[in-house]
């Protein structure tokens, strides 16, 4: 039962530290509940709230769950309308972290936080290694727009929106579903082998070292405008009482530049 209750969870996405709150329990204790092999063993009161929340009458029946859009819907509304809030404490700290910000933005930040915290707390390395990534690709995210599509798709594609959802470019994010739904079919059908793609996969890392090359020049030629722009000055560093001054001469060098490019490519 443990099992086929964790399965669930993970299919919805409820967090264990969101099930905890939803119980009025500890976090450590939810471990302690989820290692029992029968829900009858958990205490009474914690056993009805459970079932409650799946919709169901008796643990047994939560083999005949079939989790879906509108399961996983009226599941997170009734988890975020019966769930108890934050405690006191929990409430002033969110209150002086979110200053300005919306009640429900409130709780979508902590949702995300706490699903980060327990992936890092339950995976080790690995956790460690996905929550970097993650972190790039919010920095990236804005950068890149099919960075949005890609987290569209997933979302759709784990039964947590509707498919014919489009809350970004409509026209542009249907085609790269499209895409990434033939590309995912062919991953999965194990007809992609490595060997048949290292000519593909090659020209991905040359696309990257390129870009890192780019980014490192582009840094370079950043760091010596700034210094020509710090001697042109007579500084030796920027500050707060110099900072205005040299970012106007560091756009000053800058079009100097462009300008003598120009000129030379005439």
């Amino acid at each position: 039962m443990e099992t086929k209750l964790s399965d669930l969870l993970r299919e919805l996405g409820i967090s264990k530290v969101k099930l905890a709150k939803f119980l009025g329990v500890s976090r450590q204790m939810i471990y302690n509940y989820l290692e029992l092999d029968d829900i009858n063993k958990w205490p009474k009161d914690k056993k009805v709230l459970l079932l409650n929340l799946f919709g169901v009458k008796n643990p047994e029946d939560l083999d005949n769950i079939k989790v879906d859009t509108d399961y996983i819907t009226e599941v997170e509304l009734k988890l975020n309308s019966l769930c108890s809030t934050n405690s006191e404490e929990d409430r002033g700290v969110t209150n002086e972290i979110f200053s300005g910000v919306s009640p429900k933005n409130q709780e979508l930040f902590i949702g995300v936080m706490d699903l980060i915290k327990e992936y890092l707390e339950d995976n080790g390395k690995e956790g460690i290694n996905v929550v970097n990534y993650f972190y790039h690709y919010l920095q990236a995210i804005n950068n890149t727009k099919e960075l949005k599509y890609i987290l569209a798709y997933v979302a759709k594609e784990t039964g947590f929106e509707k498919p014919m959802e489009f809350v970004f470019e409509e026209d542009e994010q249907f085609i790269f579903e499209s895409v990434m739904f033939s590309a995912m079919v062919l991953y999965r059908s194990g007809k992609a082998s490595k060997s048949k793609l290292a000519e593909s996969h090659r020209r991905f890392v040359n696309q990257i070292e390129q870009k890192m090359e780019d980014k490192l020049s582009r840094t370079m030629e950043l760091n010596n405008v700034k210094v020509q722009a710090l001697k042109e000055l007579g500084y030796t560093e920027i500050n707060e009482n110099n900072a205005s001054e040299v970012f106007e001469k560091i756009a000053e060098i800058q079009s100097r530049k462009t300008a003598f490019r120009k000129i030379d490519e005439e």
